[in-house]
């Protein structure tokens, strides 16, 4: 997959006004409101470039978060100090477009997304995610995302149990 595209930061050089995904929401964002989290350090965007074609093929975005002690599975509290949170990355948007979709990019820019916070030299236990939808949810779930108890959406994944699954892989 390499081969065929690249993934770098969102800059000028990328035409987002023909992104489209088939979801309207992260299609619009893409379009209108990504190059200003970036400007304003909101959020930093990933995008994958064709190499032939120079399209911008699928996005993702990354920001600081953090999340509660208290509402980690015990599996995983147990293993952390008892601050009252921990810091996490939040894995805020992620679309393919149409004409790439199916072919495995979305699980590339995961990839990607948890080796560019692995190299980032910051202290970061986990990523989390917000699932939009059900199909979402089993997206994250294939990649070893686990629900936050309580919370029907919201995903964490360790950093160090995402590193192990990668190297394996």
């Amino acid at each position: 997959m390499n081969e065929t595209f690249r993934i770098e930061l969102l800059g000028e050089q990328h035409d987002r006004t023909r992104f489209t995904s088939g979801s309207a929401a992260l299609d619009r964002y893409f379009q209108t409101q990504a190059s200003q989290d970036v400007r304003r350090r909101i959020a930093t965007c990933f995008v994958a470039v064709s190499r032939d074609t120079a399209e911008t093929a699928g996005y993702y975005t990354l920001s600081a978060a953090s999340v509660a002690l208290d509402t980690l599975s015990p599996e995983f509290a147990k293993k952390l100090p008892r601050y009252p949170v921990v810091p996490a990355v939040l894995l805020g948007r992620l679309a393919v477009a149409r004409t790439h979709q199916g072919i495995g990019l979305a699980g590339v820019l995961v990839a990607d997304a948890l080796k560019r916070v692995a190299r980032a030299e910051l202290g970061v236990f986990a990523m989390i995610v917000d699932a939009k939808d059900e199909s979402a949810r089993r997206f994250y779930e294939r990649y070893g995302f686990a629900l936050l108890p309580g919370q029907p959406r919201r995903l964490i994944l360790p950093i160090d149990a995402a590193l192990r699954r990668l190297a394996s892989d």
